[in-house]
């Protein structure tokens, strides 16, 4: 196989659950010291290394995606007699509720996963470091023309109350909004904007209100100028 086929199991393989013959043919690669290959692995095992327990693999999370699903049905059946015979209706109701709620979060966050694999797996894909700026924030930023712009950040202290971080993409020295992000207790963040990223000179992040700026009100917390993609 070549590396265009194996880029949609990079991720699986990075979270040890790639089917053969596809797990095979990427330690092929890898150890024959493929570029492609070995460059996609990495930015799929960052990703998995940064969600942590919230992401813990994309097959873990599908396979929690349908038990979430067997244990919509059997609360619906168990509502059902609940009813038929009097009973506990309105309690039973109340839980299959909170089982729908919580496995509409799940679709949302899987959704989220793959659209972030995407971008780190894309053949168009460049990666930036954050520059110096006024903090002590190590990071990188992974631009897709086609499939849009990771942000993945550590040491990024939590926003004190009332105010967010936000994102602004560059593009012929007009700073554009690009969505509000939080960090997580230990320091890291990961913030994404999908679409068209052609032409994007940078990328920088500032310190707002929480409801946002149309402008940046601040100096740039830290900042990372785009490559354009080697033609």
């Amino acid at each position: 196989m070549n590396c265009n086929e194996l880029r949609d199991h990079y991720e699986l393989y990075a979270v040890g659950v790639a089917e053969e013959p596809q797990r095979s043919e990427i330690r092929a690669h890898l150890n024959r010291q493929c570029e492609v290959c070995t460059q996609g692995i990495k930015r799929a095992r960052e990703v998995v290394a940064l969600m942590g327990g919230t992401a813990t693999g994309a097959g873990v999370e599908r396979r929690r995606f349908v038990w979430t699903l067997v244990l919509a049905l059997a609360l619906a059946l168990a509502l059902f007699v609940a009813v038929y015979f009097g009973g506990r209706e309105r309690d039973l109701a109340n839980e299959l509720a909170r089982v729908r709620q919580q496995n509409s979060r799940q679709t949302v966050e899987l959704t989220r996963v793959n659209q972030a694999f995407a971008i780190l797996t894309g053949a168009d894909t460049t990666v930036t470091p954050f520059t110096e700026g006024h903090s002590n924030t190590k990071g990188k930023v992974y631009v897709s023309p086609s499939h849009g712009l990771l942000l993945i950040a550590g040491r990024l202290p939590p926003a004190p109350p009332g105010k967010a971080y936000e994102m602004w993409i560059v593009k012929d020295g007009k700073a554009k909004a690009a969505g509000m992000f939080q960090s997580a207790p230990d320091g890291t963040a990961m913030h994404m904007q999908r679409g068209t990223m052609a032409n994007t000179d940078a990328v920088a992040v500032t310190l707002e209100n929480e409801a946002g700026a149309d402008q940046p009100t601040s100096t740039p917390l830290f900042a990372a100028p785009i490559r354009a993609p080697v033609q």
